[in-house]
């Protein structure tokens, strides 16, 4: 497995020389310098020649950014299929959406987008018969929409708005503060957070945020660790903000906190990294220490809502499905009890409202909502207008009227009204999209054997009416970990594929959360490699099937999907004709280097322990490229301004592919700027990626 790598015990070495190499049209891609960089980790010498595109903001770095660009635009700015596709989005894209609405108080809030926005509004109705206004406009916050909302958080009395701005689409946040009434921007700002939510005080005097220490060096790279739980009064400079909780000694360690309504108590949630497990404290009267309740990484804990005496959280403690227990504050002692016992069906959320649970299971990444009473007794099934994915269901404890969302991935999103004492439900708004009938398109569930044997589900859409067999155009989409589902729900951008006689599939692989936490752990650390045998058996199963070949198949997958494509592609060279990573982890013994990317060694594992950094190496996508081996035509995306997955994976990545590629097939890097991860990118932005993108698939597999 590891016969490139020679055990050995030298220094490293510095040779400068350049890498040119052609492609199929005899153009010599551009220069990447090579500095001949080696090291020993464990015994095995690693090289790592284009280390230095690391310093990925440097004047070098930049240089060689543009020419790639350059060299990209000739293959994906123009091709037959890319101004059909951005004529399409921008004909389905021009239609009004709406999020699901939520209240604080008597007040409503909702997203509104006309279609022609940069970003969505955030509008207000004051009063169930009031009509909505504009409450906060992100596209006013820059000229070509690249500076976006984040999370927002209404205080108690709906008087006061707390929201968060993101630059370019990086991850560090800065916190402003609005009075509802009248519009007024206060002088409150918060700089330097990160991964954090505003969570107001019961008397609305301010807010808990989670902070970072400015960075030293560099503000896109530089290692993010030792946060600070921080409160901040309203109408202060931040330099007064306190520090509430903070642990020195334990750098890794992140925090929530949740304000009990009507109570003096605290909850302290204590996470390391992207770890579901989380620590649980609670402080009973301001000033008093924070006391444990959970003190080991057993299980997840998250709170959901509390009552008198009573507290409700979900866990997965004993339970992978996960279920709900009740923490009961008697006579100065804490009392666990199961209120809703796991089921056979993994739990996606937990609202309470009128009185009730109201509980959404994932059946085979379907959603299925039941209703249980406050003591846990199944009370009935909420019978669903369709089969998808439901989200919603947001309100207090009392409130007897709420909202919820479907959608498929055939079918536009669709919000609903429902009085929960009555159980009456209807139509609230529903995504009326021009030039597109979900009627013309289907979408089919099936189930796959791994190479295990594993079943795995994969959702097969295409329109009504095509002939599918092996030259019909395939884009295979996953991610495979971090516990996430992928649920089924519409997309303009799959639309934009499927209107032009593509199949677009998605396969649930392990490491998600479809079936629970046992499912994520059998995608994760020692067990990743399942998560590559899930997608490239997806693909054979599909062939098998005469839904396209290796001839039509393109993958695609973005973040942790990154990786799955780029390791997929080099362990299955002749099973896909196109590969597209997008903002990878692609470096997988470096990972941990930058940022937050420390975070995520509990779902890939740590250099640090030999057999991790052995699992590690065997996938790495940057160091299992075979020199002269015949890869699939590879597009990299990504972003320059990416502080989660910073852009220097794909670099790497990029150079060393284009290196090493033994045939004609091109391997071709898009790095857009003026964003990051994904979050906030602007509408013009998107649709030019997915034209090029998904213009520069289609061409290749034409070709």
């Amino acid at each position: 497995m590891f016969s490139m790598y020679k055990k050995f015990l030298s220094l490293s070495s510095l040779i400068i020389l350049i890498s040119c190499s052609s492609n199929d049209d005899g153009s010599v891609y551009p220069e990447s310098k090579k500095i001949n960089f080696v090291e020993n980790i464990h015994g095995y010498e690693i090289s790592d020649s284009y280390r230095w595109l690391e310093d990925f903001t440097s004047d070098e770095s930049i240089n060689w950014v543009k020419r790639q660009n350059n060299f990209t635009k000739k293959y994906i700015g123009k091709n037959k299929f890319k101004r059909g596709i951005g004529e399409y989005l921008e004909k389905i894209w021009e239609n009004e959406s709406i999020s699901t609405p939520y209240k604080v108080e008597d007040k409503t809030f909702y997203y509104f987008n006309d279609g022609t926005f940069q970003q969505s509004k955030l509008m207000i109705k004051d009063c169930d018969e009031c009509e909505e206004r504009v409450l906060i406009d992100p596209n006013t916050f820059s000229e070509d929409g690249t500076i976006s909302l984040g999370s927002t958080s209404v205080n108690n009395n709906a008087d006061h708005i707390a929201y968060s701005i993101s630059d370019g689409g990086s991850d560090w946040r800065i916190w402003k503060v609005m009075n509802i009434e009248t519009g007024e921007i206060l002088s409150d700002e918060i700089k330097w957070a990160k991964f954090s939510g505003a969570t107001w005080e019961n008397d609305d005097s301010g807010f808990f945020y989670q902070k970072y220490n400015e960075p030293n060096e560099e503000l896109l790279k530089d290692i993010n660790q030792s946060p600070k739980l921080m409160f901040h009064k309203i109408g202060t400079n931040q330099s007064e903000d306190q520090v509430f909780y903070e642990n020195p000694d334990q750098p890794r360690w992140g925090w929530g906190i949740n304000v009990i309504e009507d109570t003096n108590i605290k909850l302290l949630s204590i996470s390391e990294g992207t770890d579901e497990r989380n620590r649980l404290y609670i402080q009973l009267n301001p000033g008093e220490k924070f006391l444990p309740l959970i003190d080991e990484l057993i299980g997840a804990y998250s709170f959901i809502d509390s009552k008198d005496n009573i507290l409700w959280f979900y866990t997965t403690e004993g339970a992978p499905n996960g279920k709900i227990v009740n923490l009961e504050l008697k006579n100065g002692s804490f009392i666990w009890n199961d209120v809703i016992a796991e089921s056979e069906n993994s739990i996606r959320s937990v609202n309470v409202i009128n009185n009730s649970f109201i509980v959404n299971y994932l059946i085979d990444t379907f959603s299925s909502i039941k209703i249980f009473d406050l003591s846990g007794n199944f009370v009935q099934d909420l019978e669903l207008p369709k089969n998808g994915t439901i989200g919603g269901f947001g309100g207090e404890i009392d409130d007897t009227k709420t909202y919820f969302s479907v959608s498929n991935y055939v079918t536009p999103r669709e919000i609903y009204e429902i009085k929960l004492d009555s159980l009456d439900i209807k139509l609230f708004w529903k995504e009326e999209i021009d030039g597109y009938e979900s009627e013309d398109y289907v979408s089919e569930l099936k189930f796959y054997p791994s190479k295990d044997g594993t079943k795995i589900p994969i959702h097969i859409s295409y329109k009504k009416g095509l002939k599918i067999n092996k030259d019909t155009p395939l884009m295979l989409y996953g991610y495979g970990g971090f516990n996430i589902s992928l649920l089924p729900g519409f997309r303009k951008t799959h639309a934009a594929w499927k209107n032009l006689g593509g199949v677009y599939a998605v396969a649930n692989l392990r490491g998600g959360g479809e079936y629970g936490s046992e499912w994520h752990e059998s995608g994760m650390l020692l067990n990743k490699q399942n998560v590559f045998d899930d997608f490239a058996f997806a693909a054979k199963f599909l062939h098998e099937n005469n839904i396209g070949s290796e001839k039509t198949t393109a993958i695609i997958g973005g973040s942790n999907g990154g990786l799955l494509v780029a390791a997929t592609m080099l362990q299955n060279p002749d099973l896909f004709k196109v590969a597209i990573p997008q903002v990878g982890v692609l470096d997988m013994l470096r990972f941990s280097k930058f940022t937050i990317g420390w975070a995520w060694e509990s779902d890939y594992g740590s250099v640090d322990k030999k057999d991790e950094f052995e699992n590690l190496l065997a996938y790495s996508p940057l160091h299992n490229i075979e020199k002269d081996n015949c890869y699939p035509t590879t597009l990299v995306t990504t972003a320059s301004r990416d502080d989660r997955v910073v852009p220097s994976h794909s670099y790497k990545f990029a150079a060393k592919l284009q290196e090493y590629q033994g045939c004609e097939n091109p391997i071709l890097i898009r790095i857009e700027d003026r964003a990051g991860h994904g979050a906030g990118t602007p509408k013009d932005k998107i649709i030019n990626q997915i034209s090029e993108i998904y213009g520069y698939a289609l061409n290749s597999i034409n070709n």
